[in-house]
C-alpha cells in the first residue's frame, strides 16, 4: 500500500477496496491542500465508477458472511475499532487538522466524539426491537422481526472528516450492512487512515473485509449516480448540502432506496430577556465557533432582546476578539482556516453584503492578507432584514446580531426560515425556556447550552434540512426492516 507522511503521521494513499489499498483502474489521483498553507500534502489515488461498483460487489459478498456473526461478535468487533481509534487519537487530530485546517484540540475532540459511535452502537447492536402477540381476531399469532436493509452507500463532508462517517459506518455495521464510504475529496486523508485501522480490527476477528470500503473520488456524482441505480444498494446516506441532497433523493426514487439526509441549516441562537448571559456568551461562542463555524449546527442568526442586546454584543465582540488565528497545529491557536478559496470568499461576499445594506462590523469583516484561506472572527450588528447572510448558510465565523422587542416575535423570526435542522433558546425562567423550547421548529433544539450533538441522541432535520435520524436508539432501524410472520394456529 502506497503511503504519505502527513504531519508526521503515516496515511495511505489508495482506494481501500475490502481492506486491501488498490489504484484506480485508470490510475488517476488527485491533490490534497493543507488550506492553513495551500501546500500540497497527499496525492491520493482517484476512484473510478468502476472502482465504486467494485466495492458494491464486495459489499454484497461480505453482507452474507457478516450475517453468521451474532449480535455480540458484532457488538466486540465495533467496541474493538473503539478502542482502536481511541488509542490513535493524536494521529487521527493530526491528520484532520492538517487536511480540514481545525485546531488540533478540537480534531482530538473530534476522534473522541466519532470513535463514541463505535461504542455506543456496540451497546446498541444487542438489543434489536421485535415483538410477539396473539392476532386480534384471536386466530394465530403474529411475529415481528428485523432485518438488515442491505448495502449502503455513505457520502460523508469534508468538515467532520471521522465523525460525520462514524455515525455512518457504526450502526450499519451493527444492524448488519456493509458499506461503501465516498469521503469529500478534499478530505480523503483521515477517512482512509480510519478504513485501514477497521481493516486491522477486522483481521483480529476475522470479520469480513468487504464490510468496509472507501472510495476517495473526484467525480462523486457519477458514482453515487451509478451506485444508486445498480438494484444491490439499498440504502444511501447523506450529509451536505440540501440541493445535492434534493438531487440524491429524487435519484433514490427509481429503486426505492432508503435514504436519510442531513443537509443545511441555518440555526437561530434567541435570547430572552432573563438569560444568564456569562452561560450565554459561553455557549454562544460554542454553538457559532466549533469548527470555526464549519457546521451545520452552527449558530447562524443570534435573536437577542433589545433590552441586553448592546451588552450581549459588546461581550460577543470582546470574546471574538480573544480568538487568535493560525495553522491548526499551532499552540495557542483557536481558529483556522476555512477549507477553500472558495468558501472564504462565499463569506467575504455574505458579509459585504450584509455591510452595503447598512450593517456594522464590530470586529472583523476583511479577509486578511497573506497564504492560506483564512477569515477571521466576525460579528456583524444592525444587520438588516433584507441581508442574505440571514436567510443562507454562512458555514464560517461570523456572528449576525438582530433584536426583538417581544419574545413571540423573536421565535417567529427565529422560525421564519426554509431550513429546521438546529435551534438555540436561553432563558432562566423555566416557563420561558419552556416556551423556546416548544415553540422552535427545528430537529434538535438547545435549551441553555450550545452542545447538542450527542451519540446518544437522534440527529437529523425537519423541512429543508432533510429527514431521518442519526444516533441514539434511532439509529439502528433506518438499516432494518421490519418483516411479519403470521402463523395459523395449526401450524
Amino acid at each position: 500500500m502506497t503511503r504519505a507522511t502527513v504531519s508526521g503521521v503515516s496515511v495511505p494513499t489508495q482506494i481501500l477496496l475490502a481492506g486491501k489499498g488498490v489504484d484506480s483502474s485508470d490510475k488517476a489521483t488527485f491533490d490534497v491542500h493543507d488550506p492553513a498553507t495551500e501546500e500540497v500534502i497527499a496525492t491520493i489515488a482517484d476512484a473510478t465508477v468502476d472502482d465504486g461498483v467494485r466495492a458494491l460487489d464486495k459489499a454484497v459478498e461480505a453482507q452474507e458472511q457478516w450475517a453468521e456473526f451474532t449480535p455480540r461478535q458484532k457488538a466486540e468487533v465495533l467496541r474493538a475499532i473503539f478502542d482502536a481509534v481511541t488509542k490513535r487519537t493524536d494521529d487521527f487530530a493530526r491528520v484532520m487538522t492538517t487536511e480540514m485546517g481545525k485546531p488540533f484540540a478540537e480534531a482530538q475532540g473530534e476522534v473522541a466524539y466519532g470513535a463514541e459511535y463505535f461504542r455506543w452502537f456496540s451497546e446498541e447492536a444487542v438489543r434489536f426491537p421485535g415483538r410477539f402477540g396473539g392476532a386480534p381476531a384471536g386466530v394465530g399469532t403474529i411475529a415481528v422481526t428485523r432485518r438488515p436493509v442491505g448495502p449502503v452507500l455513505a457520502i460523508t463532508p469534508w468538515n467532520f472528516p471521522l465523525a460525520m462517517a462514524t455515525r455512518k459506518i457504526a450502526p450499519a455495521l451493527a444492524a448488519g450492512c456493509p458499506i461503501v464510504v465516498k469521503p469529500a475529496h478534499e478530505t480523503p486523508l483521515t477517512m482512509l487512515l480510519l478504513g485501514e485501522v477497521i481493516a486491522e480490527v477486522f483481521d483480529r476477528f476475522n470479520a469480513p473485509q468487504g464490510l468496509v470500503s472507501i472510495v476517495p473520488t473526484t467525480h462523486a456524482s457519477d458514482m453515487s449516480s451509478t451506485l444508486m441505480a445498480d438494484s444491490r444498494l439499498r440504502k444511501v446516506t447523506f450529509t451536505g448540502s440540501t440541493p445535492v441532497g434534493k438531487i440524491l433523493v429524487k435519484q433514490s426514487a427509481d429503486n426505492l432506496l432508503r435514504t436519510s439526509m442531513e443537509l443545511g441549516g441555518n440555526a437561530p441562537f434567541v435570547i430572552a430577556a432573563d438569560a444568564d448571559l456569562d452561560l450565554v456568551l459561553t455557549c454562544a461562542m460554542q454553538a457559532k465557533m466549533r469548527n470555526g463555524g464549519e457546521a451545520c449546527i452552527a449558530a447562524n442568526r443570534f435573536l437577542v432582546d433589545s433590552s441586553i442586546a448592546e451588552e450581549f454584543t459588546r461581550r460577543l465582540t470582546e470574546a471574538m476578539e480573544g480568538v487568535v488565528m493560525g495553522h491548526g497545529l499551532e499552540e495557542g491557536t483557536t481558529l483556522g482556516p476555512v477549507i477553500t478559496a472558495k468558501q472564504r470568499d462565499r463569506i467575504a461576499e455574505l458579509v459585504k453584503d450584509a455591510l452595503d445594506r447598512g450593517a456594522v462590523a464590530t470586529v472583523g469583516g476583511e479577509v486578511p492578507e497573506g497564504p492560506g484561506y483564512f477569515y477571521p472572527a466576525t460579528v456583524l450588528k444592525d444587520v438588516p432584514a433584507d441581508a442574505k447572510i440571514l436567510t443562507e448558510e454562512i458555514f464560517g465565523p461570523v456572528a449576525t446580531v438582530s433584536v426583538f422587542d417581544d419574545l413571540d416575535e423573536g421565535i417567529r423570526r427565529a422560525n421564519d426560515t426554509p431550513f429546521g435542522l438546529a435551534a438555540y433558546g436561553f432563558s432562566s425562567n423555566t416557563d420561558t425556556a419552556r416556551k423556546l423550547a416548544q415553540g422552535l421548529r427545528a430537529g434538535m433544539i438547545g435549551i441553555n447550552r450550545g452542545a447538542i450533538s450527542d451519540p446518544a441522541a437522534p440527529f437529523g432535520g425537519i423541512k429543508q434540512s432533510g429527514f431521518g435520524r442519526e444516533g441514539g436508539t434511532e439509529g439502528i432501524p433506518r438499516h432494518r426492516l421490519p418483516r411479519a410472520a403470521v402463523t395459523h394456529p395449526g401450524a
